[in-house]
């Protein structure tokens, strides 16, 4: 039976992560408040961050940024949008 969690972006009981995505408290806590489908979500909004803009996961203040970004899209606040981003056609 799928771990059951109160999803923080999604206002409903649904399947949780197996495990927390990465270590630390950040990943303690979207392990304890996001669900499958939210986390679903932030991976595919994450890609196209990274991709648009260029960023590199070497680099420090990208990092941060991404974090900043994660926050706000897990507490329902505006996040960045990649300008000029066209979703392919599926």
């Amino acid at each position: 039976m799928a771990r059951l969690v109160n999803c923080r972006l999604l206002k409903q009981e649904l399947p949780g992560l197996e495990f927390p995505p990465f270590p630390g408290p950040d990943g303690q806590s979207i392990y304890d408040s996001i669900s499958k489908e939210a986390w679903s979500k932030w991976v595919a909004h994450q890609t196209i961050l990274i991709n648009e803009k260029r960023l590199n996961m070497m680099d420090e203040n990208d990092r941060k940024y991404l974090a900043e970004q994660r926050n706000r899209f897990f507490n329902g606040e505006d996040v960045d949008q990649a300008e000029g981003f066209v979703a392919p056609n599926e």
